[in-house]
């Protein structure tokens, strides 16, 4: 069961760094970010004026998965600037089971996302098992906030690769963890290039990530926002303000544990 609440607030954001460089390593042109890639130019007029939005009255509208006990806020609406977000639910909540699959081995499964084609916006919120290539101890106190994006991210591919190849492709920016009511959040920022060839290097080529994973029960939790590079000093903000709302829920009846019936499809 999902919930949609609307509200007018403005929510605390994560800190923002500079990008110091750019990956190298070409990755796979998803059809997803071909179309957003398509559209950037063509559509940057529907963007607000350029600056930061951080500032900015934004109305929220919070997002309860209670399959999956998590929940989150994100944009709706800038009132002072008459703008209005266009999103749209490409994949509704649902258990991990029959969720996609982000690589071969379907470790990590995206159990629900949001576009905004027309702004290119993705919020995704995926599951799954942590890599113990990163992730050796169990006991997540003793976890960098950096291995946990590393785990995360080795497993975020399509590609048929080695655990090191897909983390190649992305280029973490910054790391660090928070305790939020007991429990502890991991927050990362990231760039994935989405460039068929080496030789293609415009920003406009990469897209520009901020995530939140928590554990429980031995999964992981991950909230994800991403914009193009180019548009990051326009979205940058809210995005962040999505990901610093990320929580985990206490269960319901409705929540269906990642381990129950982990290879069910219907």
């Amino acid at each position: 069961m999902v919930v949609l609440s609307p509200s007018l607030l403005l929510l605390p954001t994560l800190p923002s760094f500079s990008v110091a460089s750019k990956p190298t390593s070409p990755n796979v042109l998803w059809r997803r970010d071909l179309l957003l890639l398509a559209l950037s130019s063509s559509l940057s007029t529907h963007f607000p004026s350029s600056g930061c939005l951080a500032a900015e009255d934004v109305r929220m509208t919070s997002l309860v998965d209670e399959i999956n006990a998590y929940t989150y806020s994100y944009p709706v609406e800038l009132p002072s600037k008459k703008f209005l977000f266009k999103w749209v639910e490409s994949r509704k909540p649902e258990r991990y089971s029959s969720a996609a699959p982000l690589s071969p081995d379907a470790r990590l499964r995206i159990v629900s996302e949001r576009v905004d084609i027309v702004d290119n916006l993705i919020i995704s919120v995926s599951i799954g098992p942590p890599n113990v290539q990163f992730l050796k101890s169990k006991d997540k106190k003793t976890w960098a906030a950096k291995d946990v994006a590393d785990s995360v991210l080795s497993d975020k591919s399509a590609l048929r690769v080695t655990s090191s190849q897909r983390m190649s492709e992305s280029s973490v920016l910054d790391a660090h963890a928070s305790e939020i009511d007991g429990e502890l959040y991991w927050y990362y920022e990231y760039l994935v290039r989405k460039s068929p060839t080496k030789s293609a290097q415009e920003a406009n080529l990469y897209r520009h990530y901020v995530a939140s994973t928590a554990e429980r029960e031995g999964y992981l939790y991950s909230l994800s926002a991403s914009t193009l590079s180019m548009e990051w000093t326009k979205m940058g903000p809210l995005l962040e303000q999505t990901v610093a709302s990320f929580r985990l829920l206490p269960p319901t009846d409705n929540y269906v544990p990642p381990y129950k019936d982990p290879w069910r499809f219907w």
